[in-house]
C-alpha cells in the first residue's frame, strides 16, 4: 500500500492510499477535507498500470482522484 495525498483544484486537500489489484488495476481511497473540515470520501480504480514505473502509477492515481472529486455530480 502507498500513501497519497494533495490538493485538488477546487481548495481540497485529500490523504488516501492506493494498492495494485489485479491485470494492471490499482485501486484507490481517499478522504477529502475543506478548510480542515471533513468534506467526503471516493475510491476508484485506475487501468492499464503494468509496467508503469512507480513515479507513473503516483501521477495517474492523483489524476484520477482529482477528476473524481471535481467532476462529481
Amino acid at each position: 500500500m502507498v500513501n497519497v495525498s494533495g490538493k485538488t483544484s477546487n481548495g481540497c486537500t485529500y490523504e488516501g492510499d492506493y494498492r495494485p489489484a489485479s491485470a494492471g488495476r490499482v485501486n484507490w481511497s481517499a478522504t477529502f477535507r475543506h478548510n480542515g473540515d471533513y468534506a467526503g470520501m471516493r475510491h476508484g480504480c485506475v487501468h492499464d498500470m503494468l509496467g508503469v514505473d512507480p513515479v507513473g502509477v503516483d501521477d495517474a492515481v492523483k489524476v484520477d482522484i482529482e477528476s473524481t472529486w471535481t467532476q462529481a455530480t
